[in-house]
């Protein structure tokens, strides 16, 4: 819902207590689900609501947090589309009520019925929000395996590793888009980056600059939000880069270099 896990546990936190609070008054709940549910949901509308405002003015792109998927329980991490960080990144073109009815009925599969009783709308409104939601994410096509996604990954580390722009260029698709989020602390990208060799070009131009100033570069293959990433290492900084992928090749690039949004990375 909120793209940002510290975000989330403080409105699990709020929830928590409000619940402790109703269990004290000695007001019945008939259904501690539905109630957990819907306060959970409504704060995290309110909470988007506010986030937006600071996510407009963010200097250049802003990107969901990346977090490590030993992190996460295995029943989240088996959902891994809607959990990536394409899947939340897309999330952010949503309004809260469209982002929660989505989050719903993927992850929850509740009907449009019982989405409607959270959200106070009509089935018929729930449906029509999903629907434009869905089109909104326009849905990738599968994912690869993990097993296909590792060796794709790590023939990256290798290109990159090794300056062969030529390699890297040969795992994107040509329409590739890059977004950086440096949050202002790290220099990086302030503009998404588009195309194969432009992107390329970039990621020889980080590994020529480190170079002039003998600067090690390390790259490996890491796992955030069920799915592999990369992380790349220069200058005493570490990164997360997390994929979208189409017919095997790379759609999207997604670079996490704020260290403020590392912390649950590793």
């Amino acid at each position: 819902m909120l793209g940002d896990l510290g975000e989330a546990e403080d409105v699990v936190s709020d929830v928590a207590l409000e619940a402790l609070r109703q269990e004290a008054s000695g007001r019945a709940v008939r259904s501690w689900e539905a109630w957990l549910t819907t306060v959970c949901v409504r704060r995290c509308i309110d909470r988007l609501r506010k986030l937006h405002a600071s996510r407009e003015a963010y200097p250049g792109p802003w990107l969901p947090e990346p977090v490590a998927t030993d992190r996460l329980p295995d029943e989240v991490a088996a959902g891994r589309e809607l959990l990536s960080i394409a899947m939340l990144h897309l999330a952010e073109q949503l309004d809260p009520h469209t982002r929660a009815a989505i989050v719903l009925h993927r992850a929850l599969g509740l009907t449009a019925s019982e989405i409607g009783s959270v959200l106070d709308r009509s089935p018929t409104a729930v449906r029509q929000l999903i629907s434009r939601g869905e089109r909104r994410l326009q849905p990738r096509e599968q994912l690869p395996t993990r097993a296909a996604a590792r060796a794709a990954v790590e023939r990256l580390v290798r290109a990159i590793e090794a300056g062969d722009v030529e390699g890297v260029t040969e795992l994107l698709t040509d329409d590739a888009v890059l977004w950086a989020d440096g949050g202002g602390v790290v220099k990086s990208a302030l503009n998404p980056i588009f195309g194969a060799e432009r992107i390329a070009r970039f990621f020889a131009g980080v590994l020529q600059k480190a170079a002039t100033h003998g600067e090690p570069v390390s790259a490996r293959a890491v796992e955030v939000n069920g799915e592999v990433a990369l992380s790349l290492s220069t200058y005493g900084l570490s990164d997360v880069i997390a994929f979208e992928w189409r017919d095997g090749r790379i759609c999207g690039i997604r670079r996490v270099s704020n260290p403020a949004k590392l912390t649950r990375a590793w």
